[in-house]
């Protein structure tokens, strides 16, 4: 019986950690099908699975995980506003409405998750910076644990202006090359909504996909194409791009010619962001000037006139 023992022992052994190997990967499956459930769900909602996209700022992921999470009833709400009523009826949710709407995230991050996120980004930034004051001194508990909060609390309105501001600078980049796609289309015998779809079907930009999502809209009949076009120009903060827009739709209504008005349309447009990113360089000298400043000049000062000075306190 003896020199069974071991070998009922390691058997006992294998089959306890098989059992175990077995049930952990049950439980990771269930927990694999409940997510893939609720992001099918939260699919479904959205438009075109815009509400499971992920943004390049970290705050702004953060509001949309935070969204998702509130619109899946897997987190509750710290934010008293959020529970007492919906926060796109006040005027900061309208106001970010119409910023979301403009940086291309307002079904991704609704006017609650935003409410939330600045709220929980304050909290964990006062938390951080108390505990971080604390290990230095005092008086730094209340100065780093404010700073923080500020900062937790701006963190998510300055994601939604940087988003904002990128994608009315990619309306500008691909504006000139749509308008070349069109009136080359048109100068081939298409017609315009012919040439509009031609350019988000063979495009991979996110300028591209927003117009083929807007020809889908009126061809499937859900708009018409005047409000699908000015929809799409009010989606950016792209003033070439509304003008253009307004033009196009005046040309479609009285059936004027669109080729040559295209295709001086494209050579402005190029000449417009040719001119914003001369500005945007000239206007980094300036900006380089506060790091330089602050960080660089005291480290210099302190390379060349260190010498000297302790040469001076050795002298008396």
């Amino acid at each position: 019986m003896s020199a069974w023992a071991p070998a009922i022992l390691a058997f006992a052994a294998c089959a306890c950690g098989g059992a175990a190997s077995a049930l952990a990967v049950n439980v990771r499956s269930l927990r694999l099908l409940r997510r893939a459930r609720r992001e099918a769900a939260l699919g479904s909602v959205a438009d075109g699975g815009v509400l499971g996209r992920q943004s390049g700022n970290w705050a702004m992921r953060y509001c949309e995980g935070l969204t998702r999470r509130l619109f899946a009833g897997s987190t509750e709400a710290l934010a008293p506003s959020v529970r007492r009523k919906r926060a796109a009826e006040t005027r900061a949710g309208r106001q970010f409405v119409e910023a979301a709407v403009l940086a291309g995230c307002a079904k991704a991050v609704t006017p609650s998750g935003f409410c939330e996120a600045r709220v929980r980004l304050a909290l964990a930034g006062a938390l951080a910076g108390s505990l971080f004051g604390a290990l230095i001194s005092l008086p730094l508990v209340f100065l780093l644990g404010s700073a923080l909060a500020a900062f937790g609390w701006s963190a998510p309105a300055r994601a939604l202006r940087a988003a904002r501001q990128q994608r009315g600078i990619s309306a500008e980049r691909h504006l000139s090359e749509m308008l070349e796609v069109v009136s080359l289309g048109l100068r081939s015998g298409l017609t315009f909504d012919r040439s509009f779809e031609l350019y988000g079907l063979h495009f991979d930009n996110e300028f591209a996909c927003a117009c083929a999502r807007t020809h889908r809209s009126w061809s499937l009949g859900l708009v018409t194409r005047e409000e699908a076009l000015r929809e799409l120009a009010g989606s950016y903060d792209c003033d070439q791009l509304a003008r253009v827009m307004d033009s196009v739709v005046r040309s479609l209504r009285f059936g004027s010619s669109l080729t040559s008005f295209l295709e001086e349309a494209a050579c402005q447009s190029r000449a417009t962001y040719r001119a914003a990113l001369e500005e945007r360089v000239a206007k980094a000298p300036v900006k380089m000037m506060l790091p330089t400043g602050t960080l660089i000049l005291p480290a210099m000062l302190l390379l060349v006139m260190g010498p000297v000075l302790l040469e001076v306190a050795g002298g008396f």
